[in-house]
């Protein structure tokens, strides 16, 4: 009989957790932190494995740590209620907002219309607008919506084109940009890709810093589009060159697609006040705050703001109908909050019994040269993050690279930010994120392609990561 990976999970888990306990009577680590090693053996086997939901493997440290003694009940479930989390739930209920009344699709179309008619202007636009939408929805979402609109493209201009290679090699970037774009756009703000929440929950409840939005995007803007231009260039330039020239065709279909919308409806335009006022006090946070006299606003409050009033704005108050209705929370992604949850108990555990300390002590007794820590811990995030979720592998590895900065007394900060931001970069397998197994399903790109693209844009990335973290992220956090 054969026995699935789901399976041997399920059972190795627990199995993880009750032989790593025993060694509790061992000298060197306190009993209570070899039992959150096995809690956290535990979680990574069921994360891996997908034997069970990872929002349910999340939650075992509140039944664990308090029955072992690491800590009390609400010790241990209140990063459960962490701002961070509140901040991500209002970010889903902007994007909530967006979705439901389409602005994001009128703003997509406007931003391809803006880049010109040429083959490359066209696929630098599905970029350009799919990397923007990524900053404030999911990257699924935003590949979702786009990939219709390229299969159109494509489908009209396949047969008004000579050139079938070119063609060819057109679609293909055009579908491998809008994926890398979905993928890249989320690193430019908090609430555009989970593992930016997963790192600045850890800032907080393991370093005590506060990483506001407006100084987030100074970092995440700059490198966000530093990697959409090197993908753009190596996808249209260097890999998979068209040699197309005008496409009119294209710009027409696009024309019409916007004209079919019409003009911006009421709903619309309260949707966009909406979005529009809670990015505004999101980015001018600090000035607002000195204007007022008191630090009456934060990020985590402004979301929240953000969300109520999506709820709350009616459209026609006689027939009690309002902006958002309750029902599209359906479609929020609450396993995620619940798994921030889990990986930030599991973090603190690991900080009070001593674990991150001991991982920093190991690092200090075995110094490394700075540059190849980084290299080595960048390389390593964006290569293996190909294989298994994001925000599962920063949920891990985020805090044993705090531990190592620490030991090398480095700014944990400037290590830690470009790690996280490299749990974005999986450009290479299908499998490594939604948006990569979407655009695969169009049927123009095949494996052997996407892991060509992929390998290069990975090494590039480790670079522009490096220096980033020795410049910009230097100078915005140092």
């Amino acid at each position: 009989m054969k026995i699935s990976v789901k399976t041997l999970g399920l059972f190795a888990g627990p199995a993880f957790f009750l032989i790593i306990s025993r060694l509790s009577h061992l000298d060197g680590l306190s009993p209570q932190a070899w039992y959150v090693l096995g809690v956290g053996a535990w979680m990574v086997t069921w994360w891996i494995t997908e034997a069970t939901p990872m929002a349910v493997a999340a939650l075992l440290p509140i039944v664990l740590f308090p029955a072992l003694g690491v800590f009390p009940l609400a010790q241990a479930t209140a990063p459960y209620a962490s701002p961070i989390i509140f901040l991500f739930m209002g970010g889903f209920f902007l994007a909530l907002g967006l979705e439901h009344h389409g602005l994001h699709r009128r703003i997509a179309l406007n931003l391809v219309r803006l880049t010109g008619t040429s083959a490359n202007g066209i696929i630098f636009g599905f970029m350009l607008a799919t990397a923007f939408l990524s900053m404030w929805i999911s990257n699924t979402a935003s590949t979702i919506m786009m990939l219709p609109i390229a299969t159109s493209v494509t489908a009209l201009i396949h047969h008004t084109v000579a050139n079938k290679k070119g063609f060819n090699l057109f679609a293909l970037s055009l579908m491998l940009g809008i994926a890398y774009a979905a993928n890249i756009g989320g690193m430019a703000t908090i609430i555009g890709t989970p593992p930016n929440v997963v790192f600045v929950g850890y800032a907080e409840e393991l370093l005590h810093i506060e990483i506001d939005f407006s100084r987030w995007m100074l970092i995440g803007i700059p490198i966000s589009g530093i990697l959409l231009l090197v993908t753009f260039l190596m996808l249209t330039q260097v890999l998979f060159k068209n040699r197309l020239g005008n496409m009119a065709a294209a710009t027409d279909l696009i024309n019409t697609e916007i004209a079919k919308m019409g003009r911006m409806g009421r709903k619309e335009k309260m949707v966009a006040m909406v979005f529009g006022l809670t990015a505004f006090m999101w980015i001018f946070k600090r000035p607002l705050n000195l204007a007022f006299g008191s630090d009456i606003l934060n990020d985590t409050g402004t979301a929240i703001i953000g969300g109520i009033l999506m709820f709350a704005l009616p459209t026609n108050f006689r027939k009690g109908k309002f902006l958002l209705p309750w029902k599209a929370t359906k479609r929020l992604p609450w396993g995620i909050l619940l798994l921030f949850g889990g990986g930030m108990t599991l973090a603190k555990g690991m900080e009070s019994t001593g674990l991150i300390q001991l991982i920093a002590d190991v690092v200090a007794a075995n110094p490394m040269s700075t540059l190849l820590v980084y290299l080595i811990l960048i390389g390593s995030m964006l290569f293996l993050t190909e294989l298994m979720s994001n925000v599962a592998l920063a949920t891990i590895y985020i805090p044993v690279v705090i531990g190592i900065a620490h030991g090398l007394g480095l700014n944990p900060l400037i290590l830690a930010i470009p790690v996280a931001m490299a749990s974005s970069c999986a450009f290479m397998m299908p499998i490594s994120t939604p948006p990569n197994a979407i655009v695969f399903s169009s049927g123009h790109i095949r494996v052997k392609q996407m892991i060509r693209a992929g390998f290069w844009l990975n090494v590039l990335s480790v670079l522009v990561l490096v220096v980033a973290a020795f410049t910009l992220i230097e100078w915005v956090f140092g």
